[in-house]
C-alpha cells in the first residue's frame, strides 16, 4: 500500500535507469515510422537464386539497422506477377502490388469505423541495387517505375561514398590482394601496388568510381584506377598507365555488387590486365547501410545512429 509520500515502507522501488552519458553511451532506438512508404530493393540483371539470395541480405541489413522497416525485392528482370509467392517478380509488379494493398488497408479500416486520412505521397521508395551511375540500368529502373502508374519515388545510386571503399578494401584482403589493416606490421607477399577499379557504364561510371577509388587509395598507400568493363580497350589502357608508373602487381577491384555485372566480362578484363582479382561488394553490410540511408534522406526521416566504423 502506498502512501501519500511515497510507497510503504518495505515495498521495492522502481527507479529510472540513469541515462549513460559521454562519447560511449548507447544510441536511442529508431523504429521505422507508422505508415510509412514500403523501401523497395530495385534489383537489377538477370534474375537467380543467388541474386534473391544477395538482395534479402541486404534487406535484413537495412531491418536489423531500422525495425519496423517494410521492405521488398523488385527485379528489373522479373517475372511479371504481383503475387506476393513469385520468387522474382518484376519492379513495375512489386510496385503495383504495393499500391493495392495501401488503397485496401485504408478501405478496410474506414470500414471498421476508424477514422483514418486517405493516403498521400508514395506507397514505395524504390533504392537502385547500384554503386554508380550505371546509365542504361538506372534508366530502366526509372521507366519500370514511371510505367507502374504509382507514386514511387526513386533515390540515387548508392555511391560514392567512403563506406564502398571500405567494402572494397575488405574484399581486396580477403582475396590476399591487400592488407586488412595498415596499422599492422605485417606484410602480404602477393599484395598488389596497383589496383584497377572495374565498373560498367562507360565513361560517366568511370568518373564517378574514379572518386571512391581516391577514398580505396588513400587507405591502401597505392594507386587506383578505374575502367570500364563494357568499354573495349579500357581495362587494358589503365593496366598498361599502372605498369609504366612502376607498379609491377596488380589486381582488379570490381566497384560492383554483383547482380549488375554481366558474364564474361570480368573473365576477359583478368585476361586484358593479366592480374588476379577481388570478389564483387555483394552484400557487404556497408550496403545494406547506403540502402537504408538513400531511403531514410528521400523521405526525411531519421537515420539510425551508426556504430564505429569497421577496419
Amino acid at each position: 500500500m502506498s502512501t501519500p509520500t511515497g510507497p510503504a515502507p518495505g515495498l521495492p522501488v522502481r527507479m529510472p535507469r540513469p541515462r549513460q552519458s559521454g562519447r560511449h553511451r548507447r544510441p536511442e532506438p529508431v523504429a521505422a515510422p507508422e505508415g510509412a512508404p514500403a523501401l523497395v530493393l530495385a534489383v537489377p540483371g538477370a534474375p537467380s537464386d543467388a541474386a534473391r539470395g544477395l538482395a534479402e541480405e541486404v534487406i535484413s541489413i537495412a531491418r536489423s539497422e531500422l525495425p519496423g522497416l517494410d521492405a521488398a525485392i523488385g527485379f528489373l528482370d522479373g517475372a511479371d506477377d504481383a503475387d506476393e509467392t513469385t520468387e522474382q517478380p518484376t519492379l513495375q509488379a512489386v510496385l503495383t502490388r504495393l499500391a493495392a494493398r495501401r488503397i485496401e488497408r485504408y478501405e478496410l479500416a474506414k470500414a471498421a469505423g476508424r477514422e483514418v486520412t486517405e493516403p498521400e505521397g508514395p506507397a514505395a521508395v524504390v533504392v537502385p541495387l547500384l554503386t554508380g551511375p550505371e546509365n542504361d540500368l538506372l534508366d530502366r529502373i526509372r521507366r519500370a517505375v514511371a510505367d507502374s502508374g504509382t507514386e514511387a519515388r526513386t533515390t540515387d545510386v548508392l555511391g560514392p561514398h567512403p563506406l564502398l571503399a571500405e567494402g572494397l578494401h575488405v574484399r581486396l584482403s580477403e582475396a590476399g590482394l591487400a592488407r586488412a589493416d595498415r596499422a599492422r606490421l605485417f606484410t602480404v607477399a602477393t599484395a598488389a601496388d596497383g589496383i584497377i577499379l572495374v565498373t560498367v557504364g562507360g565513361e560517366e561510371a568511370v568518373r564517378t568510381a574514379g572518386i571512391t577509388g581516391m577514398l580505396l587509395a588513400a587507405r591502401l598507400a597505392v594507386p587506383v584506377m578505374a575502367a570500364a568493363l563494357d568499354v573495349e580497350g579500357s581495362v587494358a589502357a589503365v593496366a598498361e598507365e599502372l605498369r609504366g608508373s612502376g607498379a609491377t602487381q596488380l589486381a582488379l577491384a570490381p566497384y560492383l555488387v554483383g547482380p549488375e555485372l554481366p558474364g564474361g566480362l570480368l573473365d576477359t578484363a583478368l585476361k586484358e590486365a593479366d592480374s588476379a582479382a577481388a570478389e564483387p561488394l555483394g552484400a557487404y553490410p556497408a550496403i545494406g547501410k547506403l540502402v537504408l540511408s538513400k531511403y531514410t534522406a528521400e523521405l526525411g526521416i531519421a537515420e539510425p545512429a551508426q556504430g564505429a566504423p569497421t577496419h
